[in-house]
């Protein structure tokens, strides 16, 4: 549970102060009975005459408490079945992704894999394709058009640098354009500039499917987009993708950077950043993948779990604690009147 007034709570110190003011007041009045004749009734007195002096108090002090985490609109979070969903695809199409490693190139194994993936997807699903590089694109709106996806997808090329933040970043775009609840991303995280996270456990019916097989080095930071994706509710599914030594000899020799490694005379290491993308999937709530062929490739896409996305509504319960306040203090009054009657 999440109050959406948290400063309200603060309020809750007026209860132990009404306990110490609650046991000063007994105190003092016993001091004053300590030589009467009162003293041997007291004795006397069944058991359950304490509960009898105390338990109002206490269910009064138990409705304030209620009212007061009511004041603070308490909320809950709950997951219903989401009648359409989004999934944007974030591809790498760093220049590493040419590698023939994974034949007949990583690219084109991950091409197929996307393809199959969108081919079992609902009729009502929304499919986005975002290509990243040094920079990111949308290559395709969100789209139910199998055809419109089939030739996004073929369209891809490659090209200088891994930018993965700037790849999650468009793809939460993409979503905040048809999902409305959801906020476009801002590259300016100066104070103040941010929108209002959700509530912690809730989650857009959108999530992110980001795969690469390289090393961000360009643009915005990868953690620092991933918490933008967290403050949106927007869930990322990383796939880190090649294998342990790569292969292929393509833009000549000598060393030089790209996005998927660092080439020594031709050839490319397997350089993935399997840290960053499992703490990107931990922030986010989604799950990290590893492929080191497009069999395993066509898995993990298989076993993404598109068919379990669900949407995280906010649901106020501030009405249950105010009943429950309520409840508790006509129960105290008549407690109290019934107990203690007035003169």
């Amino acid at each position: 549970m999440n109050v959406l007034w948290p400063g309200s709570l603060l309020l809750l110190g007026l209860v132990p102060l009404m306990v110490a003011v609650y046991i000063w007041m007994r105190r003092r009045r016993r001091v004053g009975l300590r030589y009467s004749s009162l003293a041997l009734v007291r004795v006397a007195l069944p058991r359950y005459a304490r509960l009898r002096q105390h338990l109002p108090f206490a269910l009064f002090l138990l409705a304030l408490a209620s009212l007061i985490i009511a004041l603070g609109r308490p909320v809950r979070i709950v997951s219903v079945p989401s009648g359409h969903a989004t999934i944007i695809l974030a591809i790498d199409v760093s220049g590493s992704m040419r590698q023939t490693d994974i034949q007949p190139s990583r690219l084109e194994a991950a091409q197929a894999a996307a393809l199959s993936f969108i081919h079992d997807q609902k009729a009502t699903t929304q499919i986005g394709i975002v290509a990243f590089a040094g920079d990111a694109e949308l290559i395709q709106p969100p789209t139910s058009d199998q055809e419109a996806l089939q030739v996004a997808v073929a369209s891809l090329t490659t090209a200088r640098a891994t930018a993965i933040g700037s790849g999650i970043l468009k793809a939460l775009d993409a979503i905040a354009e048809i999902d409305h609840n959801v906020a476009p991303s801002v590259t300016d995280t100066a104070p103040g500039n941010e929108p209002a996270p959700v509530p912690r456990g809730a989650f857009a019916p959108d999530i992110i499917v980001l795969l690469t097989d390289g090393v961000s080095n360009a643009g915005p930071l990868p953690l620092d987009a991933a918490r933008q994706a967290v403050d949106r509710g927007v869930r990322v599914y990383t796939i880190g993708f090649g294998t342990a030594n790569g292969s292929g000899q393509f833009g000549g020799g000598g060393n030089q950077q790209s996005g998927g490694g660092q080439q020594f005379g031709g050839r490319f290491r397997r350089g993935i950043d399997e840290t960053t993308l499992k703490q990107i999937a931990h922030l986010t709530d989604g799950t990290y993948y590893a492929a080191t062929s497009a069999g395993e490739l066509l898995k993990v896409f298989q076993n993404l779990p598109t068919h379990l996305i669900t949407k995280h509504e906010v649901m106020e319960i501030s009405v249950v604690f105010a009943a429950i306040g309520a409840l508790l203090v006509a129960l105290a009054l008549v407690l109290s009147l019934r107990w203690h009657p007035l003169p």
